[in-house]
């Protein structure tokens, strides 16, 4: 259509008397009472520049209660062609076509600079009328007028024109904001550097920014998550609230946005395996991000730097916590650091999220679900936030997820409980909370598993833990824990042991915990032999936890474990063997029992440290402390050792077969014999066993420290 609807060729400019006059004339064949459609205080006579009237020529636009000036009557008579819009039944179908309007929206963009401020105000109400007009195909019209827009706004030079176009689309968008969102979304997959200015512009705009980003949060809540609509819904907001002071508009929504975007995030990463691998954007690069998932995490960024919660961004970065949120498998995990981080330091925002996590708990929508389970987990760190609901039903809603099938949501519940428990007053509540805490350390997943031993570890720092009973319970299910496969699980059962002996040290020493002494006795072994564990984890949690002991049972060994622990010394080794085989007789056939089931072990190194301890106690025991049923089964256990494919464990059988054969001599003598040996015993001590040194032993800190090793 060369000249349009309107009667004029394209490149002929339209000014602001043209336009306002035919927003008039289309009022007027609507019915509608002529003049302007604002309904409050106009300003006087506005002097604007018509393109029509020639350089330096004015025209006035009116004002309430003039008559409206047609540009045909004033400047050329009306072509032929499209007809007068003089009543709506009159007005043929074809003049509200979809490309007359974005005719319209291509004028819009192209003269806009001629037209002035006061020309943008008449364009806009030009649009709207035009929009009013047929309401029935409102949304087609406003698809029309953006993609003009779009089409147009990147020909634009920078400046007045380009802020003139983008004031017509935030117009636009202050009636018809619905509209505008769902006509711009298509633009954003892939990103479109012209709806991605469309965006910001929207954005600035204080009237309508607020508007948008509802609109869009309804979006992102609607549709599932790999679906288009949420993923462009994901990087329009992200180019929105990328625009500084936009975060204001989203109070009053702010905990709706935030939960929305997280759990988006979770939608991707359950569908990482996907093309669209997430990949984090860093904050240096230019550009726009690499994957939905790097976009959702920009605009939770630009979200929480523009409350003032730069500090949860820091947090995050430090902790992995973005990294953790787009991985398929760690992503409740971030939502759990977001949380942590947010209780530290955005706590103004925890009441909300609290009330709007509530509901989501019962969702059907398991991501939706999962992501409020965790997030909920996390604030119950803060006191505030747990007090907003009762204890009781806090505690019955965490003792449920214990039921459920899903192993995540039973996690979740254990992470619930030991961060309730971190609540000073809940410990009353501990009838409640161990059977749940101690049922958990039974199950095969070690998330569980760690979850439990940590909820339990939390427990015992409150005032009034208790210690008797936990040391009762916890004697015949720790020490299998001690010796778990997974090395997460075995660090945080032998932390687990050190908090409670150091809990519980002033009663061990003055014998008022039984049954903790029992525990530390069934551990000691474990302790010693797992200071040569493979895992960095497990061995320092073994060397703070028998730190822990020695100071409890005031043992005077802690230079000796320390020695055996960073530079596996055997003279070291052979002084503690001592001083428990003194203090501990009776427990020396136990103390045997259990380094025989270590000869077994697929470590090389445990296999090794187990032979040398067994050389050591025989070497300190006395004959008649060990039955000979048990020295013939070390004996055997030991030559079978021998032929062991590693040198070094090899060799160390060797020795303490030796040694188990010296002790069996000595038990086999008749006692006469063995009285008139007594007056020899101090001339003629046993030979001590001799061990190489380890080829497992873990690089010294002594050059690091200036000091020198134990000679």
């Amino acid at each position: 259509m060369a000249g349009g609807v309107w009667g004029r060729g394209r490149g002929a400019p339209v000014g602001a008397l043209t336009l306002t006059a035919l927003a008039e004339g289309i009022r007027a064949g609507r019915g509608q009472p002529l003049g302007p459609a604002s309904t409050g205080p106009q300003p006087g006579p506005q002097v604007l520049s018509v393109s029509e009237a020639g350089p330096g020529r004015e025209a006035t636009v009116p004002t309430t209660g003039s008559e409206p000036c047609s540009p045909h009557s004033a400047q050329e008579p009306a072509p032929e062609g499209p007809p007068q819009l003089t009543h709506p039944a009159l007005a043929p179908q074809r003049s509200w076509e979809e490309g007359a309007l974005a005719d319209l929206a291509l004028y819009t963009a192209a003269y806009l600079e001629e037209a002035g401020f006061a020309g943008t105000q008449a364009t806009a109400l030009t649009l709207s009328s035009a929009l009013e007009a047929r309401g029935e195909r409102l949304e087609n019209q406003v698809h029309a007028l953006v993609r003009g827009l779009l089409a147009q706004v990147p020909s634009l030079a920078e400046g007045r024109p380009r802020r003139a176009a983008l004031r017509v689309l935030s117009a636009l968008a202050l009636e018809h904001a619905q509209d505008v969102v769902c006509a711009l979304l298509p633009r954003s997959l892939p990103p479109d550097g012209a709806a991605a200015e469309l965006w910001r512009s929207l954005s600035r705009n204080q009237r309508v920014n607020g508007q948008v980003l509802v609109q869009l949060l309804w979006v992102l809540k609607g549709a599932a998550g790999p679906e288009l609509g949420a993923l462009a819904a994901t990087r329009a907001l992200g180019e929105m609230l990328a625009v500084s002071g936009c975060v204001g508009a989203t109070r009053g929504f702010y905990p709706h946005l935030l939960l929305a975007l997280v759990t988006q995030l979770h939608e991707l990463a359950r569908g990482a395996c996907s093309h669209d691998s997430p990949k984090v954007w860093a904050p240096s690069h230019r550009g726009p991000p690499h994957s939905h998932a790097s976009c959702a995490v920009e605009a939770l960024k630009a979200l929480l730097t523009g409350d003032g919660g730069r500090m949860v961004v820091t947090c995050m970065e430090q902790a992995g916590g973005w990294r953790r949120l787009v991985g398929a498998h760690t992503h409740l995990e971030g939502v759990l650091l977001l949380a942590s981080a947010m209780v530290a330091h955005a706590d103004h925002h925890l009441r909300g999220l609290f009330a709007d996590l509530l509901p989501r708990l019962r969702s059907t929508d398991g991501p939706q679900r999962l992501t409020a389970m965790a997030f909920f987990t996390g604030l119950l760190q803060s006191r505030p936030t747990a007090r907003l609901l009762r204890e009781e039903l806090i505690l019955e809603r965490l003792r449920a997820w214990q039921g459920d099938p899903e192993p995540t949501v039973r996690w979740l519940g254990l992470l619930g409980l030991g961060h309730l428990a971190l609540n000073r007053g809940k410990v009353r509540h501990a009838s409640t909370l161990l059977p749940a805490l101690l049922g958990a350390l039974g199950e095969g997943d070690a998330r569980l598993v760690g979850a439990a031993l940590g909820a339990l570890r939390r427990l015992l720092g409150q005032p009034r833990a208790p210690v008797r009973l936990l040391s009762c319970e916890l004697r015949r299910r720790l020490p299998p824990l001690l010796d778990d496969a997974r090395d997460s699980v075995r660090a945080s059962a032998v932390g687990l042991l050190g908090t409670l002996v150091r809990r519980g040290q002033g009663g061990l020493r003055v014998g008022l915990r039984r049954p903790l002494r029992t525990l530390v006795l069934q551990s000691v072994v474990p302790l010693l032999l797992r200071l040569q564990d493979p895992s960095p984890d497990a061995a320092q949690s073994s060397e703070w936890t028998l730190a822990r002991c020695d100071q409890a049972l005031r043992w005077g060994l802690l230079e000796e474990m320390v020695t055996v622990a960073h530079y596996d010394s055997p003279e070291a080794l052979s002084r503690v063997c001592h001083r428990l085989v003194q203090r501990y007789p009776n427990h020396v056939p136990c103390f045997l029992s259990q380094t025989q089931g270590y000869l077994r072990s697929p470590q090389d190194r445990l296999r090794r440290a187990a032979a040398v301890l067994i050389g050591f106690l025989v070497y300190h025991a006395s004959p008649r402390r060990v039955h000979q049923d048990l020295l013939d089964s070390l004996f055997q256990d030991l030559g079978q050792l021998q032929t062991d494919p590693e040198p070094a464990v090899a060799a160390a059988a060797h020795v303490s077969r030796q040694q188990v054969a010296l002790l069996a001599r000595a038990q086999g003598r008749p006692r006469r014999a063995r009285l008139l040996r007594l007056a020899r015993r101090a001339r003629r001590a046993p030979p001590a066993p001799l061990f190489g040194d380890s080829p497992f032993q873990r690089p010294s800190l002594a050059g690091r420290w200036g000091c020198a090793g134990p000679r």
